[in-house]
């Protein structure tokens, strides 16, 4: 039961995020442009490790970005309506969930062997580090806009 509403949980937030980058595509595409900026200075690649790195992780943001949009395609109603459905019918969105956790870790980690191979293992978890670093700064400043916004 735990476990379930955990999923649930995490079902509701990445539905809410979908719904917020949905909102505002401009605002998207320049997220996107500043992380490659961030991740670019901070990873510090050689021309080398740089030609082989960023397309294989573009293709991993656009693997991502294709799963996203078909989870929220086939479960955001889903969910809003979880007060008419029966019980079989969440269990098997519940298991329709896990299946697209499952896809996505698997894309995850065939990102980080591809882009081990390319640049160092120590840059690669650098990497890791950037990503979270820069989704806790994006957080921030999307708090400090909000802050702004209701003061007004």
């Amino acid at each position: 039961m735990n476990r379930l509403k955990k999923i649930l949980v995490t079902m509701v937030l990445l539905l809410a995020s979908t719904q917020f980058y949905a909102q505002r595509p401009h605002d998207y595409a320049k997220i996107k442009s500043l992380k490659i900026a961030f991740l670019t200075e901070k990873l510090d690649l050689s021309s080398k490790e740089a030609q082989a790195f960023w397309p294989i992780y573009n293709e991993y943001e656009n693997k991502r970005g294709v799963l996203r949009d078909k989870e929220h395609k086939q479960i955001r109603n889903k969910v809003e309506e979880s007060e008419t459905l029966s019980e079989k019918e969440a269990n098997a969105i519940v298991e329709l969930f896990l299946e697209f956790e499952q896809e996505e870790e698997d894309i995850r980690k065939d990102f980080i062997k591809k882009a081990a191979k390319v640049i160092t293992a120590k840059k690669t978890l650098l990497l890791l580090r950037s990503e979270n670093e820069f989704k806790k700064q994006l957080i921030k400043k999307y708090h400090q806009k909000r802050g702004e916004n209701k003061q007004r």
